[in-house]
């Protein structure tokens, strides 16, 4: 495997090809200035007959499965082995950067033109996945391997757009085979998935020479859309302290709480992302009134089992001794909890190593957003990925990444599939 300037020449060009047509096939209408590729969307599924059409072009077997997943294959010497399959997502968020799971499909081609340009044949097959749907719930993965339930089909992207049914039937799906409790892959036929993707983050941008990711797990999460404290409203001159049941107090107290036990944690050295990110009062609130509902969401994540058990602990605890400490009371929607998810060691290594021989210096860190390769390591596959440097962050119209960074983790990913057996 390379000479990295080979490599980047043969590269270069193609993906940079990719990441203009598809941000042409998918470009937000005016005013907006991102990408617009929603599940199941027109625009999305203009992309995927893109990638299916080049695919072709590449010599590779096309197929689609029933929650129309594109497979792209690359025979190998036994066809009997477990597949080596890379990929990511071929969807968008509203108006988002046109490299969020895109790079993913474009760093899974480019072991292909290398292995195509210098007459390779791997010993098993090499396999290309472009996933549906993966921002509104990992739809895809989940259609994939036989989780996605009837009652998800009523899901909605977007406040007022078409749930997912009927999303699925203007495109003449029919979602009986993938919401039956039958997986459309067997497990057992993967012998790895390797995700490239965009870091989405600060970190590998802000070092000069280290600037590819090895991710060594998916953070666990603990979310709740809607936690909502009731009390009593009140005049807020007439109302002494020792008569006050102040349901905004109360929520402003717990965030508070949990921010210093989350800086707590940090400083014994945990794994841990706390957030609030929305916090409310009714339409009615007025500077002179004593809330009586205050609305707050919650999102927990680590890479540890037992901070994830800890912390836990700390939430339901804290809401129990506010609700008594101020006579309100806390009315949490269910949670939505996913169990942490660690990365296979031998297939990080391998990429390490790789990364070691290609002279492309890398970080370790963990992801704390949610991705496809959780789903795929729930399931019991072995899983590894990559992050590539990347600008602005990410789910917004600014959102940039070097050609250079993205060739750098390409040919991390191509020496491991190189390399694989």
């Amino acid at each position: 495997m390379p000479d990295t300037a080979r490599f980047n020449a043969l590269c270069r060009p193609f993906a940079e090809n990719l990441f203009d047509t598809v941000r042409h096939l998918s470009a937000s209408p005016a005013p907006r200035t991102g990408v617009t590729r929603l599940g199941y969307s027109d625009e999305e599924e203009a992309v995927i007959q893109y990638l299916e059409t080049l695919g072709r072009s590449l010599g590779l077997e096309t197929e689609r499965d029933a929650a129309q997943n594109l497979w792209m294959t690359l025979p190998g010497e036994d066809r009997t082995l477990p597949a080596v399959v890379s990929g990511s997502h071929a969807d968008s968020v509203l108006d988002g950067g046109n490299f969020d799971g895109l790079a993913g499909i474009a760093a899974a081609l480019c072991p292909v033109l290398w292995l195509k340009e210098n007459q390779i044949t791997l010993k098993r097959d090499y396999r290309v996945l472009a996933i549906r749907s993966e921002e509104q719930g990992l739809i895809g993965t989940t259609a994939i391997l036989g989780k996605l339930k009837p009652e998800d089909l009523a899901r909605r992207f977007t406040a007022d757009g078409p749930t997912l049914a009927e999303r699925l039937a203007r495109r003449g799906i029919d979602p009986s085979p993938f919401t039956a409790g039958k997986p459309l892959l067997d497990p057992k036929s993967v012998a790895a998935f390797f995700e490239a993707h965009i870091e989405q983050s600060l970190r590998l941008d802000a070092s000069p020479d280290r600037r590819v990711g090895l991710v060594t797990g998916i953070r666990g999460l603990r979310v709740h859309r809607r936690i909502r404290c009731r009390g009593e409203t009140a005049h807020a001159g007439a109302v002494d302290f020792p008569f006050r049941h102040d349901a905004a107090a109360a929520c402003a107290r717990f965030v508070a709480h949990m921010y210093e036990r989350w800086q707590h944690y940090l400083a014994l050295g945990h794994d841990l992302v706390v957030t609030t990110g929305c916090l409310a009062t009714p339409d009615t609130a007025i500077f002179n009134k004593i809330s009586g509902t205050c609305d707050m969401s919650l999102d927990m994540r680590t890479l540890s089992e037992a901070t994830f058990a800890a912390f836990s602990r700390e939430i339901d605890e804290t809401l129990d001794f506010l609700a008594k400490d101020m006579g309100v009371t806390f009315t949490a929607d269910p949670a939505i909890i996913v169990a942490p998810n660690h990365s296979d060691a031998a297939l990080v290594a391998k990429l390490e190593a790789g990364a070691a021989a290609l002279g492309i210096g890398i970080q370790k860190l963990a992801s704390g957003a949610g991705h496809d390769s959780a789903n795929f390591g729930a399931a019991g596959i072995p899983f590894a990925m990559l992050f590539i440097a990347n600008q602005n962050g990410s789910h917004n119209p600014k959102e940039a990444m070097k050609t250079d960074d993205f060739l750098a983790a390409a040919a991390v990913l191509t020496k491991a599939v190189v390399t694989f057996d």
